[in-house]
């Protein structure tokens, strides 16, 4: 397994930066009076679930905090399922499309719990001797 040095190394960002990715792809055949609306909404709260991640990565000295922004990306994950069971609801995406999105959301949401649940591997060395 290869070393960890940046966030984007970490399989959780990885898959998180995928989702926003489909997401945006998915919304781009959405009606364009939903731009404003359901297409925003869902493309900022399925990037703001890597964003997170990112940060979260930086603040890696202190446990609290660390966790703390991981929990903000998984607040965004339960966000983006939202807007896409709406976009399911109207019609704008199919149910292979939600499908496939849906997984997605599930395994950054697991790694994201695991993570939470066992913080100290990820965290800096001298906030581990605190």
């Amino acid at each position: 397994m290869a070393a960890i040095r940046h966030f984007t190394d970490l399989l959780v960002y990885q898959k998180a930066f995928e989702l926003g990715r489909s997401v945006f792809r998915a919304s781009k055949s959405w009606p364009p009076d939903e731009r404003y609306a359901l297409t925003d909404q869902a493309r900022r709260a399925a990037r703001s679930v890597g964003a997170n991640i990112a940060e979260a990565w930086g603040k890696r000295r202190y446990e609290a905090h660390f966790v703390a922004k991981l929990s903000d990306a998984d607040t965004e994950l339960l966000e983006t399922e939202h807007w896409l069971l709406c976009a399911k609801d109207h019609g704008y995406v199919t149910a292979d499309q939600f499908d496939h999105l849906h997984v997605l959301m599930r395994e950054v949401g697991k790694m994201l719990g695991s993570i939470m649940q066992n913080p100290a591997p990820f965290l800096l060395i001298d906030a581990k001797r605190s």
